[in-house]
């Protein structure tokens, strides 16, 4: 029997990792809500996005299945466009209070208390915001509702955040809105914090260590993990570097992380869905920090588990989703290890030169696992990208496998030389440093 599975935002990179599944010969996978409204898109006008995949899932021979591997809006329209349609899946509320950062800490903090940095509810628009100080520094200041590190600024002194309250307040608007829209979806709104929405900030306490991230799944109450990868920093110890698959964490503390997970999850009341959860452990003082959650499937992580196990993870997404357990994770891909590197400028520039058709297959000729999905083009100036974090430009996605963490960044390293990216002079950011991890 053909199945038809809808997924948000779908592209032609995903779409193929989606059909890698087992299984996928009976699915057929339409495309749900345009790419370009979901992702980096200057506005998001929820009732119009909800109106559009309505209309789409109407002319289908059936609806079977929505999913998405997008960060906000894609989970919480999720909820909503599954509801109507009958389908399995996690309340809205349950999906809010994992949106938002500041309801969810308010969770990890009941649950999890052990794993909760301190933190305090900030609202940038408040006439001395700018003149109280949250916590004392170093903390981290960021909106309630975003994703990729958007507005998010480590804050060392009081000058530092003076200026982040600045920007944060001139820029919050492009989540607050939306996320209010969304929240008023909810069937049962007294289950939500009254205060700290989508217009709010919150300050945390500084957490660090070894960064992983749980991937997981909850079905009928029962959580499970099924895979756990390293999250490596670039040459500023905040952006991103590269995420790696399998994780080098000790077992025991993988099944501590795995604990937690359970505990909040259940607190919150999230089920039938994916997740993941991005965890510090604290090797000198052994101790577990718990970072966030997100009720879907890593995008990143896509091709790091078809490299690895053979199968993208858009195979525990539509098995949750059809409510049948997942027979995830297994050992079928041609390489032990898998990363997804972003190679990226810690300063502003113009792009000189992008590898061209050619470039890219005499390199994937030598790699022909190699994924490469570029950010920019000549002539772009990094600092018109959208959706960066504070301190860094990221240039690209790229997606290998190796034998090991030694033969897969020295791949990393022989293939940005062969593309031969390009730069005008790197003039540091407020917040960055001038160089480049391109290579």
């Amino acid at each position: 029997m053909t199945r038809h599975v809808f997924i948000i935002g779908l592209d032609d990179l995903h779409l193929a990792e989606a059909r890698s599944i087992r299984g996928a010969e009976d699915i057929v996978f339409h495309g749900l809500i345009p790419y370009h409204d979901i992702v980096h898109p200057s506005a998001y006008p929820i009732e119009a996005l909800l109106a559009t995949g309505r209309a789409e899932m109407a002319e289908a021979p059936s609806v079977d299945a929505i999913i998405g591997h997008w960060d906000f809006p894609t989970t919480s329209l999720l909820p909503i466009l599954r509801r109507e349609h009958g389908l399995p899946g996690p309340t809205l509320e349950s999906v809010l209070l994992c949106e938002n950062k500041y309801w969810g800490r308010l969770a990890h903090a009941a649950a999890v208390p052990e794993c909760t940095p301190p933190f305090a509810l900030v609202d940038p628009a408040a006439p001395d915001a700018a003149e109280r100080l949250p916590l004392s520094p170093p903390f981290w200041l960021k909106p309630t509702v975003a994703f990729s590190s958007y507005l998010g600024f480590r804050i060392e002194t009081a000058e530092q955040y003076r200026d982040a309250i600045v920007q944060v307040r001139d820029n919050i608007g492009l989540f607050a809105e939306p996320f209010a829209e969304i929240a008023a979806h909810a069937e049962h709104p007294e289950a939500l914090p009254g205060e700290g929405g989508g217009d709010a900030c919150i300050a945390e306490g500084i957490i660090g260590g070894e960064l992983c991230t749980l991937e997981g799944y909850v079905l009928d109450g029962d959580v499970q993990v099924y895979g756990v990868l390293d999250s490596l920093r670039g040459s500023n110890n905040v952006s991103f570097l590269s995420y790696q698959l399998p994780s080098h964490l000790p077992g025991e503390v993988q099944a501590r992380m795995a604990d937690a997970a359970a505990r909040v999850l259940r607190h919150i009341g999230l089920d039938d869905t994916p997740f993941n959860m991005e965890f510090f452990w604290d090797r000198e003082s052994d101790r577990v920090w718990l970072l966030e959650i997100n009720p879907r499937i890593s995008k990143s992580h896509c091709a790091l588990f078809r490299l690895v196990m053979g199968a993208s993870h858009h195979e525990v997404a539509v098995n949750v989703a059809f409510k049948r357990r997942p027979d995830f994770p297994r050992r079928d891909g041609p390489f032990p290890m898998a990363g997804k590197f972003m190679p990226r400028t810690y300063g502003d520039a113009v792009v000189l030169r992008v590898p061209g058709p050619d470039d890219i297959a005499a390199v994937a000729a030598d790699f022909p696992e190699m994924v490469l999905h570029m950010h920019i083009q000549e002539g772009t100036r990094l600092s018109d990208l959208p959706a960066q974090d504070s301190y860094s430009f990221e240039i690209a996605d790229l997606f290998i496998g190796a034998g090991d963490e030694a033969a897969l960044h020295d791949k990393f390293h022989t293939i940005m030389e062969r593309l031969d990216f390009r730069f005008s002079e790197v003039v540091p950011t407020n917040y960055g440093r001038a160089r480049a991890d391109t290579g």
